[in-house]
């Protein structure tokens, strides 16, 4: 897995979703978040990005630390 960094939205739980991620030298805007779901221990984010491509983001609460998890080029 790819180690990112990860911009998200926070509201009254802190950290609620990725607005905008920085992949190598590109920022990619989060345009729809597509799919969320939970692990005993992370958080994953099945996003469009503005690229038109799809990223799975992970979010390891642990460490809160970002990774990506998969990617799919439309």
């Amino acid at each position: 897995m790819t180690i990112l960094k990860v911009e998200c939205y926070a509201g009254y739980k802190g950290n609620q979703y990725p607005v905008r991620f920085f992949l190598q030298d590109r920022i990619l805007e989060v345009r729809e978040i597509e799919d969320q779901w939970y692990s005993p221990s992370e958080q994953y984010f099945k996003v469009l990005a503005g690229d038109d491509n799809l990223y799975i983001l992970c979010h390891d609460e642990g460490n809160d630390s970002w990774s990506l998890a998969a990617f799919r080029k439309n």
